[in-house]
C-alpha cells in the first residue's frame, strides 16, 4: 500500500497505544516514528521527537483511558511539541476517547467536560481528529476541526461471521434504549431478531433492567454496547435473558473499560464469552476471565483511515457493513 508520498508520513504511538499504533503502521507499510516520553519525579510529562517532522503529516495514536488525566496530558503535550517542530499537519488517533460519557448536563450544576476536552484538543493545535465508536455521536460537534467518527462494526462482523454456525438461532438485544439502532444493524447484517431491554440507571455503577420488549426463548442472545465499564447494565441484562429463555448469551464492546468490579460481575453471569477490541490495552489485567475472553485487534482498521487521509482519499469505503453508531 506505499504510495509516493509516503515519506512524508509519521504515526507516533502513547506509551499506551504503541502496540495497536505499530499494527496500524503494519497494515500501511510504514515504520513507526521514534518519540519517547519521560516522566520526572514530581509527575510532570515531558514528549521528545527523536526524528525529524518539519514538513511532515504526523498521527498520533493515544486512548486517553485509565490513566485518564496523564493519558489526556501527553496527548496534548504531543500536539504541542509537533506543531512547535514544524510538522505540517498533526491529527489525532484517539481509538477510546476518555471523557466522553460526559456529553450532556442531566442535571443542575454539572459540567459537560467532553465539551471541555474537545476545546483542549482544538486549543492545542491538532488539525484533525480520528475516532472510534465515541460514547455519543453528538461528541463530533464538540470540535471546531474535522473529526472522522469510525465504527468497529467491520471488525466485529468479521469475527461473527466466522462463527455465525456456531450461534444458531440468534437474537440481537439492545441493553439500553440509547445502542438499538446499532443492535438493530447487526440483526440486519448478521441475519437474527432484535430485542430491547428497558434499563434504569440508579447512579454511575447501579441500574435497574425491568423487562424485555420481545422474546429471546432458545436463542442465542448477543448484546452489543460502545464500552463495559463496571458491567452493571450487560451483567443485569444478561441474568434477565437467561430467567426468560435464553440458551446462550454473548457480550461485545468496542471499548473493554471494565473498571471497578467489572471483572467479578461478568464471572459471576451467565455471559459465556466476551468479545472486546484493543482500544484499550488489555494487558493482563483480564486475566481472570481466561477462556471467556476474546479481544479483536482494530489496527488495520485505523491503518487503513490513516493512509486513506494522508492520501485525500476518501473514507467512505470505512463506513460501508457498519451497524451505525451510538446516539
Amino acid at each position: 500500500m506505499m504510495t509516493d508520498n509516503n515519506h512524508t508520513l509519521k504515526v507516533f504511538a502513547g506509551r499506551n497505544s504503541r502496540f495497536l499504533a505499530e499494527r496500524a503502521c503494519e497494515h500501511i507499510n510504514q515504520p513507526i516514528g521514534e518519540a519517547r516520553t519521560d516522566i520526572f519525579p514530581d509527575g510532570e510529562l515531558l514528549v521528545r521527537l527523536q526524528e525529524d517532522v518539519r514538513g511532515r503529516d504526523c498521527y498520533v495514536v493515544i486512548s486517553t483511558c485509565e490513566p485518564v488525566n496523564d493519558n489526556l496530558m501527553e496527548l496534548l503535550i504531543f500536539i504541542d511539541c509537533l506543531q512547535r517542530a514544524s510538522a505540517k499537519r498533526v491529527t489525532i488517533v484517539t481509538p477510546y476517547f476518555g471523557y466522553g460519557r460526559q456529553d450532556r448536563k442531566d442535571k443542575g450544576r454539572v459540567p459537560i467536560t467532553a465539551k471541555l476536552v474537545a476545546n483542549l484538543i482544538t486549543a492545542s493545535r491538532a488539525d484533525r481528529v480520528v475516532a472510534l465508536d465515541l460514547h455519543a455521536a453528538q461528541i463530533q460537534g464538540f470540535f471546531d476541526i474535522p473529526v472522522d467518527h469510525l465504527s468497529a462494526t467491520p471488525v466485529f462482523l468479521d469475527y461473527f461471521e466466522s462463527i455465525r454456525d456456531q450461534l444458531g438461532d440468534l437474537c440481537l438485544v439492545s441493553p439500553d434504549v440509547g445502542n438499538v439502532k446499532v443492535a438493530e444493524g447487526f440483526a440486519n447484517l448478521l441475519g437474527g431478531d432484535l430485542e430491547i431491554i428497558n434499563t434504569r440507571r440508579i447512579s454511575g455503577s447501579e441500574v435497574v433492567t425491568e423487562h424485555i420488549i420481545g422474546s429471546v426463548e432458545g436463542k442465542t442472545v448477543l448484546m452489543f454496547d460502545d464500552m463495559i465499564s463496571t458491567g452493571g447494565t450487560i451483567c443485569e441484562a444478561a441474568h434477565l435473558v437467561m430467567e426468560h429463555g435464553a440458551v446462550d448469551v454473548i457480550a461485545a464492546a468496542t471499548h473493554g473499560v471494565l473498571c471497578g468490579p467489572a471483572i467479578q460481575n461478568i464471572i459471576d453471569s451467565p455471559i459465556s464469552s466476551l468479545v472486546v477490541t484493543n482500544t484499550i490495552p488489555v494487558g493482563t489485567r483480564l486475566d481472570a476471565l481466561g477462556g471467556r475472553l476474546r479481544v479483536l485487534c482494530v489496527g488495520e482498521l485505523l491503518g487503513e483511515a490513516i493512509h486513506r487521509i494522508h492520501n485525500n482519499l476518501s473514507l467512505s469505503a470505512l463506513f460501508k457493513r457498519t451497524a451505525g453508531t451510538k446516539r
